[in-house]
């Protein structure tokens, strides 16, 4: 069996399970030992049991904190972009392509989702063209 040696973390919804990987035993099993679960959206970082992590053993939950976060967001943005894609998808789709009955099944929740976000869209632009405006200009 190949070296194991360090943490392994187990990826869950609102974070992650961090484990440190045993030494194997003389049934050649891997063990996994809990010490913290780390939540990704508030960054707390809570030990197992009544122990407090080590130093290293924190350092190595902080930096997976940060790689985790780093990951959401991308996938995040990966996401929106997907969205706009499909947006177009749609487009196309309901011009060249659907039913009169597909798009009155459609049509309301689109058009509300559509109204939604683009009064969200419009109000954020404005509060940062009113904050770009606003913002005191430099000057040497």
């Amino acid at each position: 069996m190949t070296d194991l040696s360090g943490y392994y973390f187990r990826v869950k919804d609102s974070g992650g399970i961090m484990f440190r990987i045993g030494d194997e035993t003389r049934h050649r099993r891997v063990e996994l030992e809990q010490l913290a679960t780390i939540n990704t959206r508030n960054g707390e970082i809570r030990s197992q049991g009544n122990r407090e992590l080590a130093p290293e053993d924190r350092a190595a939950a902080e930096a997976w904190l940060e790689q985790r976060r780093e990951v959401l967001a991308a996938r995040q943005i990966d996401d929106i972009r997907r969205a706009i894609d499909h947006l177009n998808l749609t487009a196309h789709w309901a011009q060249s392509q659907a039913s009169e009955a597909e798009l009155e099944a459609v049509t309301e929740p689109l058009l509300l989702a559509m109204h939604d976000l683009r009064m969200i869209l419009v109000r954020k632009k404005a509060e940062r063209v009113e904050a770009a405006r606003t913002r005191p200009t430099e000057t040497g």
